[in-house]
Formats: structure tokens, C-alpha cells, sequence
């Protein structure tokens, strides 16, 4: 699981492009989460994990969260990368990869990667 935090446009999304292409060969399939909350991007073939694209900017309440599902998104057998953890903390293994994107917009990034 990958925590991804930034204001928008920072690149979260960018990032989660990076990898889907780097795994799956293509990042034709992502898009911004934000509205529907959660995208899958199936392996093209077998061997490479399955990834779930979580997007909670539009949360307000951790109470939404029931309604999402993301029980079955946080299943052992995939790569999860969620867009404003922070919204979330309480739902969120202890176990995870943060990565933290400052910078916004034409401007240089500053990319600090910890553990959870």
C-alpha cells in the first residue's frame, strides 16, 4: 500500500501513471479517481499484480468510507495507491509506503518517500 499526499496538482496521479506503466507496460487505462473513488487496473498478464487506484479528495466524513468498499481493494494480492490518505488515516495498515509530493503546477517537485 502507497500513500500518495500533495496539494492538487502536485502529481499523485503522474506518479500513479508511473507505476501502472512500469507494471502493466501501458498507462493508456488511468485516470483521475476522483469522481467514481476507486479505479482496477487488471495485469495484462499473469504475474504482474492487479493495482487500485484510491482517490479520497472528495471524502469529508472517515463514516463515507464504509459505503466505498475498499475492504475488497485492500486485498494482499494487489498494489494500492491512495490520493489523500490523510482522509483515511484510521482505514490505513501501519504497514505502507508514504510518498509525499510538494510542488505544484510548471514548478519543480519535491518527492520525500518514508514508511508509514
Amino acid at each position: 500500500m502507497v500513500a500518495l499526499q500533495g496539494p492538487l496538482g502536485s502529481g499523485k496521479t503522474t506518479f500513479v501513471r508511473a507505476v501502472v506503466a512500469a507494471l502493466h507496460g501501458s498507462d493508456d487505462a488511468v485516470t483521475s479517481p476522483t469522481f467514481v473513488f476507486r479505479q482496477r487496473y487488471d495485469p495484462p498478464a499473469a504475474g504482474a499484480p492487479a493495482i487500485e487506484h484510491v482517490d479520497l479528495y472528495r471524502i469529508e466524513d472517515p463514516a463515507e468510507l464504509v459505503d466505498l468498499a475498499l475492504d475488497e481493494a485492500f486485498a494482499p494480492d494487489r498494489i494500492v495507491l491512495v490520493e489523500w490518505p490523510e482522509r483515511a488515516a484510521s482505514w490505513l495498515p501501519a504497514d505502507r509506503i508514504d510518498v509525499r509530493i510538494d510542488g505544484a503546477g510548471d514548478g519543480p517537485r519535491t518527492v520525500r518517500i518514508g514508511r508509514g
